[in-house]
């Protein structure tokens, strides 16, 4: 029987036995795309138009920078401060004691915190932990004059003179707050006519219209932190509006290592978290290279058997007739069945594509595989 006997009968394709493969292969691809991606609003597996997937392939494409995703706030111990720019973005959660005191750590030794947030929660918590004096509002900030596709989706064209700057000639937001910098230098801010007000209200005579700042950057001990009042820049449909990728990209331009910290955030996926404990396991990656190392040789084995097999099922039947004929004695040619010239050129016409060493290789493994089956070691 053929390799494709389970698939055909008698010539016709067995199209219940076809269907249900499909469905299984549709199954386990649809289990494996859900197991490594997420639905998380910011989060850097998700793909989707409010997912962070692109900051984040950004970040793994720079030259020279390595990419790191915090799932626990301790990590921060483990890394080198002075060449480091972590991304905290709108964390669900505050930073308890330890984590915020890991975090202060990490910028007393040099490390440049960016804290993207539109709201005045955990962000602004965490920015008092660590010694920063800039804030998030935490009020919608609108324009009418100078926005996207609406007054909630303010351009912010006034660029000041600062390397974190460079580049740049305004930042595109969605859903934003201002920043109150207090002593931090303020690095981009909105046109003269935003205001601020609740998600519900419009434009009243009770507003002040004025510029308001929406970017700012201090230096804090040893390091820097940045405070940027809308995370949404980083998100995939706001990535590529003017300027915001350039921006975030100069954030991190002289650093060796870049981190997106989800220590107070969602949760990765699972097969990306399964990856990441890998990862950082030196003796996990010794257990799984050996299993993998060990089910490669048996599938190898499996495949040259079941080759093995195909090729005896289509040999000839003056071949198969010969080969039960044969017994025992005799030549080692003649006990299995026809000559190795013989199986060399029946398989140089039953595969053309194969070249001479393939074609040899087979023959030779064939032999062997009839020798062990007749008692010959």
């Amino acid at each position: 029987m053929s390799w494709h006997a389970g698939l055909l009968g008698d010539g016709d394709v067995d199209w219940p036995r076809v269907l249900l493969l499909a469905l299984a292969a549709t199954v386990v691809l649809t289990v494996g795309a859900v197991a490594a991606t997420s639905s998380a609003s910011f989060g850097p597996y998700n793909p989707t138009w409010d997912g962070s997937s692109e900051f984040r392939e950004d970040v793994q494409a720079a030259p020279g920078v390595e990419h790191h995703l915090i799932r626990d706030a301790a990590e921060y111990e483990e890394l080198p401060a002075n060449d480091t720019v972590a991304f905290v973005v709108a964390p669900d959660e505050p930073y308890e004691d330890e984590d915020a005191a890991r975090v202060r750590e990490f910028v007393a030794e040099g490390g440049t915190l960016v804290v993207l947030e539109n709201r005045d929660g955990a962000s602004n918590e965490l920015l008092a932990d660590v010694g920063a004096e800039a804030r998030a509002d935490g009020r919608l900030l609108r324009d009418e004059q100078h926005h996207f596709r609406g007054p909630t989706m303010p351009v912010a064209a006034d660029v000041g003179n600062h390397t974190l700057a460079t580049g740049i000639e305004q930042l595109t937001f969605n859903y934003a707050t201002a920043v109150d910098p207090g002593n931090a230098t303020v690095l981009v801010a909105t046109s003269e006519f935003a205001y601020l007000g609740s998600e519900d209200d419009g434009l009243d005579a009770g507003d002040e219209l004025r510029s308001y700042p929406v970017a700012t950057a201090e230096n804090v001990s040893n390091g820097q932190v940045v405070v940027v009042g809308d995370p949404s820049v980083t998100i995939n449909a706001m990535y590529d509006e003017p300027d915001n990728a350039a921006f975030v990209r100069g954030l991190y331009d002289d650093a060796d290592h870049v981190v997106v910290d989800r220590s107070h955030g969602d949760d990765v996926p699972p097969l990306t978290a399964a990856v990441l404990t890998v990862r950082d396991s030196p003796w996990l990656q010794l257990l799984v290279g050996t299993a993998g190392i060990g089910l490669v040789a048996v599938l190898s084995r499996v495949r040259v058997r079941s080759v093995l097999e195909t090729v005896r099922a289509v040999l000839p039947a003056r071949f198969r007739s010969v080969e039960g004929r044969s017994g025992g004695g005799g030549s080692e040619s003649s006990r299995l069945g026809l000559s190795e010239h013989d199986r060399v050129e029946y398989l140089r016409r039953r595969h053309p594509e194969w070249d001479d060493d393939q074609v040899k290789r087979m023959a030779t493994a064939f032999n062997n595989h009839r020798m062990e089956e007749d008692g010959y070691e």
